[in-house]
């Protein structure tokens, strides 16, 4: 099953990166947040990406493009110009496809962009480029193909702006840092689509999230899969450093061993 990923937005509120690189390319520890989302994807055994870009397209490119030659050992001869490779560090059996789907263009418009690299497919798995979670994706996929509707979206538990205190009196009894609330969902943005609704987008200015997805759950065409676990956006510096402290400290809830 093919993995689309959303990586073409302009990451307004994240300018103090987004000006150098797109979102999708701000690393977390050594890898950009992009690969560790692909990582959650390839642990399930889903390899065959499409990334959807825009913004500073030729950044995602050229890491691709370099990926393996910064990985591996080699040795470079001078004097002949060619390159031996020695050993390599490459443990990802990914094929991975870069579309331009253009600087302007919607959430939306950039799915509609992907039709013709879905083919025949019937169904596809669809995320953003700014979003980790420990979300099981073949029970995400199991749960879709049982229900037979034409998108299933996971809801997740929004998290909390400040941290959290457990107190008993005056006494602090336990302090977690953004939490979890246990109230609400969201849209935790891994999907599983029927290719039939690309249909539902209009063009190049369509949100993803609101036409199509409006009008496919007034059809009743809509399910959500809960997801209780971990689940954290990237959208402040403040989210960033939280990842990658979760990362540095082998503690990061979305790394598979």
């Amino acid at each position: 099953m093919k993995v689309i990923i959303l990586a073409g937005g302009f990451g307004t509120r994240f300018s103090e990166y987004t000006e150098d690189i797109p979102k999708p390319m701000i690393p977390i520890a050594e890898n950009p947040i992009l690969w560790h989302i692909m990582k959650i994807y390839s642990s399930y055994d889903f390899n065959d990406f499409f990334i959807a870009c825009g913004y500073k397209a030729d950044y995602i490119k050229d890491f691709f493009l370099k990926y393996a030659s910064l990985k591996d050992d080699f040795t470079v001869n001078f004097s002949t110009g060619k390159t031996e490779s020695l050993k390599t560090n490459i443990s990802e059996d990914w094929r991975v496809t870069l579309v331009d789907t253009g600087l302007e263009t919607m959430t939306g418009g950039r799915v509609k962009k992907m039709k013709e690299y879905i083919g025949k497919d019937k169904t596809f798995l669809l995320t953003y480029g700014d979003g980790l979670s420990n979300i099981n994706i073949k029970d995400l996929v199991n749960y879709h193909e049982s229900h037979k509707k034409m998108v299933t979206v996971s809801a997740v538990r929004p998290t909390a702006r400040f941290g959290e205190l457990k107190l008993n009196d005056n006494n602090v009894e336990s302090f977690q840092e953004k939490p979890q609330l246990n109230q609400g969902w969201i849209n935790g943005g891994f999907f599983v689509v029927n290719s039939e609704f690309i249909d539902f987008i209009d063009g190049d200015s369509t949100m993803l999230e609101r036409e199509p997805l409006e009008k496919v759950a007034s059809m009743g065409e809509l399910m959500a899969y809960k997801h209780e676990g971990f689940w954290q956006c990237m959208d402040t510096k403040r989210d960033h450093q939280m990842l990658e402290r979760l990362w540095n400290e082998n503690n990061a809830p979305w790394k598979k061993d």
